[in-house]
Formats: C-alpha cells, structure tokens, sequence
C-alpha cells in the first residue's frame, strides 16, 4: 500500500512536480529505501499571500521493503497509509433488453459506453453532426454568421460541453466522479486531470476525446446515428415498445424497452414534446446575465501579484459570489481563462453567449459569466412549467436585434454600463467574439433586476478583484443557458412518469456541468440495468 504525504507547499518553479516527490520522500526520513511508484493525488495554487505564493500537493509514494519495518520507522504525522487506487471495473447486465441513448452530450455518451460495456448495444440518437463536421459548422458560424439549427456549439457530438473550457470541476461528491476522470484519460485527456483542483481539458482537445469514447462505443457494437432527432417515445399498454426519430427527411421507428432521454438544456422542443406526452417537469431557478471580459494579464496581477511575472503559475482564475440587497444571489460562472466569447445560439433570430478556451488557456483575454438568479415567479405563466424557456426566449430576441441581426453581439464597456449610457467605442479591451460585434446599451437585453443586480455586483467584486471594474472592461449580452430552466420527475431508481423513459442530466434539470452530467448518465445507465433484472424497467 502506498503512503499519501499531504501538505507539501513548494514555491512555484519548473521542476515543481519532481520538487515535491523529493519533499515528500525527505519528510517520510526513509534514507536510501527507494520508491517502487509514485503519482501527485492532488495540485493546486494558494494564493492567500500574493508575497508568497506557493503550489500545494499530496503526493503518494509506493515503496519497496517490509511495509510493517517501514511504517514503524515514519515520524508521527509524516504520512498514512492508504489502500492502492482500484480502477472500477465494468460489470455485464444482469438483464438483456434494448436501450435507446438520445443525445451524444456528456450525459448520453456516458450512459451510452456504460450500457455498451455491459453487452447491451445501445442505439444512440443524436440530432447534430460528428465532432469534425461539427467544428466545421461552428467555424462557418462564426465566420458568416449561417447558423445550423440542428448542429451548433448547442448541438452534437459532445454537446454543449465540447466547444467550451472542458472544465471538470464540480459541486458533486460521488465515487464515479473519478471514473469519469479515469474514462477521459484512457481517451487521451492529459493525465493531470486526475489531481488538479480545478481540472480541465481544452476546447481544442475535448472534442478528440469524445470522438474517442464514442469510437469505443461503436467497437462494442452499440450504434451511432448522426443527424437523427429523437420525436416521440411509442407506448403500447403501458409499456415502452418503441421510438420514433427523423433522419433525411424521413420518419423512422426503432424497437426499445428502455431511453435514456439526455437532450441537453437547450433542447427545448425536445422537452416540449416529451411534456406534452406525458412526462412531468417542474419550473426551477435558474440565472441570465452578460459575458464579462478583462485582459488575462490584470486577472494574473490581481490573482498573483508580482509572482505573475514569472510565468511559473497557470493562468488566473477567479470565482465570485454576493447576496445582493435584493436577496438575489450574484456571481461569476464558467470562468475562461485566457479564452474567448462564443455566440451559442441554437435557434434563428436569437442570441445566447458563452465561453471557451483552449487547454493552454494563451488568449489575451479572460471571460466568465456574470449571473443573477433567476426565480420561478420571475417567469410562470399560469401554470406551465416549461414556462422559463419563453422567459429565455425573450431576451435571446432581445439580444439579436440590439446586435443588429446577423449574430452581431450587442457589447458595452463596463463604465459605460454602470453609467446607464450606450458605448460608442472601445477602449483597451477588445472582444473576442465573432462573427462581430455592436456598440449599445445591454440594460434591454436583461430583466431590470438583472441590469441592477449586475451593476452592483461589478461594483462589489471590484472590492475583491482589483480591477474587475475596469472601465475598458467589455460585457456582452446575453447569458441564459448556465442551467436549464425545468427539471424533470423521476422516481428513486430514474424512472421518468412515462414508462421505459429515463430523463437524464442537463436537460432534465439533474446535473450543471461536464462532471456532473457525466456522472449521471453513468448513473442512470447502472439503475436501468438493476431495473430490467428486477422485472421493472
């Protein structure tokens, strides 16, 4: 078994890793005993004192030698034993029956390789293209502003989560966490993801990585099926018998007994169909707001202070927080450093934004969300629980014609935004997003609690970040797909109100995040298979 060494601090340096190997093995006082393996558990920055910033590790070291004579040799504190990491293995079903996956996010491509690994050939439904014609559609995009509809930075291979940040962070704490962790790796994820406090993966390198896992998919004889949207689950006596899909222009049935129903936040019309046949969703909180952007090296110095000059750290991050007088929560979201903002609009005549950013994170300047929340009572319209989505809707709209149509995103500097006053030009800050930009006033673009909510908290978060309000500092409108806006019933053992369907995470307000959408697909997959042995899916 090997020994876990936890609070290591070394100053930031090239040879950091290999620093804090040696660190560990000089704290355990072993002499000459040498280690038979080793690996970093966990890394992170503390930044608490920007005079003395120092990288944090838990090292664990696997040595060679009578484990009992070594352990009564360690200096009290010096390190503990723990049991060597177990990879999970993949177990078979139980039960033989025919699974349908619809959608190839985070969620479906998890759910789909754990039902494939266990003998069960799912059929996956994916409405948009293969992540290589999917870049090809995004690149279009943004260099002429021709939205596809049906694959988009919304929409295909990977979802929502493939061209973004590839953040891996996550509010959950499950054992399958790290499977996930261990998944990506295995399909060319940098292994560093497996101890990094805030892990991530890349916009350039996440989508190689999905093709990967649905490629091992497919090898073990589950089916793929590009460009085929899920329409309607068939029923006969109560009992889940079949789906219904177009594809080509053509309608097409396929035989099931169980659907793991991931559409991804952002497939609205999905959900209004499912509701409509029967499936219950209850409206959730969710937020809407602007994308803000300031130059990464003012993030770096607020973050770092003078160490940022060393180019020894990673780029800065920064995660913010208030209660607002309202009682409304404010805060930053999917922060991207060194990354770029992105049009993420899914439907004509809208516009919704978000961020990304390669695995270097090398760009010039930063970007994150800037949230207010959003409460049912904000947007129910009588009793319809889907209700959010015309309430996103709305100012989807509003922000396609303050940038003039065309997928022009409306911008504002943020002094000019706290004023009350459109921007007429830019200052230091230039934006990132494509295919252009217009200079306006974004308080149309935003509900009024929204508008004053995020003028106080830019305020406020200056107090935290010097420089967040910066006056050249650029905001970008509009913000309303961080969360999905419903949340779908499912019992204790994921089973929808419609019998045989399984809704399943972003889509079905059950996970907010790669991870955790990840996480739930796997999930859901492990609760089919133990439903179809006790007779009950």
């Amino acid at each position: 078994m090997p020994i876990r060494v936890t609070g290591i601090k070394l100053k930031p340096a090239r040879d950091a890793d290999e620093a804090a190997y040696r660190a560990a093995f000089k704290r355990l006082g072993l002499g000459q005993v040498k280690p038979a393996g080793r690996r970093i558990v966990k890394k992170s920055v503390d930044a608490r004192d920007k005079g003395d910033i120092r990288l944090v590790y838990t090292v664990e070291l696997a040595l060679e030698g009578d484990e009992a004579a070594l352990l009564a040799r360690l200096p009290g504190g010096a390190g503990q034993w723990v049991p060597a990491p177990q990879k999970t293995g993949w177990s078979k079903s139980p039960a033989s029956f025919r699974p349908v996956v619809a959608g190839l996010g985070p969620c479906g491509l998890f759910a789909a390789l754990a039902l494939a690994k266990a003998g069960l050939f799912p059929l996956v439904l994916e409405r948009g293209e293969p992540v290589d014609a999917r870049r090809a559609a995004a690149r279009r995009f943004l260099e002429t502003g021709e939205l596809d509809p049906e694959s988009n930075l919304q929409f295909g291979e990977g979802g929502a989560g493939a061209f973004s940040d590839g953040k891996l962070t996550t509010g959950i704490n499950h054992p399958l966490s790290l499977r996930v962790l261990e998944i990506l790796v295995e399909h060319g994820a940098p292994e560093e993801i497996l101890y990094l406090s805030r892990p991530h993966i890349g916009t350039d390198r996440l989508p190689q990585v999905v093709a990967s896992i649905r490629k091992e998919i497919e090898s073990l004889g589950g089916q793929v099926l590009f460009g085929a949207r899920l329409t309607e689950a068939v029923h006969d006596h109560g009992r889940l018998i079949g789906v219904q899909y177009t594809r080509g222009g053509a309608i097409r049935e396929q035989a099931c007994d169980a659907l793991v129903l991931a559409p991804g936040h952002s497939a609205r019309d999905t959900i209004v169909g499912f509701y409509e046949a029967g499936l219950s969703y209850s409206p959730k909180p969710f937020s809407i707001g602007l994308r803000i952007e300031h130059p990464q090296e003012l993030i770096n110095r607020a973050q770092y202070g003078r160490a940022s000059e060393s180019g020894l750290l990673p780029p800065a991050e920064y995660h913010l927080a208030m209660r607002l007088s309202s009682g409304r929560g404010a805060y930053t979201f999917c922060m991207c450093p060194g990354g770029q903002v992105v049009p993420a609009a899914s439907e004509k005549g809208m516009l919704c934004v978000n961020g990304m950013s390669p695995y270097l994170r090398d760009g010039r300047n930063a970007n994150a969300a800037l949230l207010v929340d959003v409460r049912p009572e904000d947007y129910m319209q009588g009793d319809d629980p889907l209700s959010g989505f015309t309430f996103q809707r709305r100012y989807e709209r509003l922000a396609y014609e303050l940038g003039g149509g065309s997928y022009r995103a409306p911008v504002q500097r943020v002094e000019d935004f706290l004023a009350g006053r459109p921007s007429t030009a830019f200052g230091d800050v230039l934006p990132t997003i494509l295919p252009g930009q217009t200079l306006t006033d974004l308080a149309p673009a935003l509900p009024e609690f929204a508008a004053a909510g995020i003028r106080d908290a830019i305020r406020h978060f200056d107090q935290r970040l010097k420089g967040f309000a910066q006056p050249d500092a650029l905001l970008t409108a509009v913000e309303t797909r961080s969360s999905c806006p419903v949340q779908a019933h499912r019992d204790e053992c994921f089973r929808g109100t419609l019998p045989g369907v399984y809704p399943a995470g972003e889509g079905a307000g059950r996970a907010g995040g790669i991870m955790s959408a990840a996480v739930d697909g796997l999930r859901c997959a492990q609760m089919m298979m133990q439903n179809a042995s006790a007779g009950s899916l």
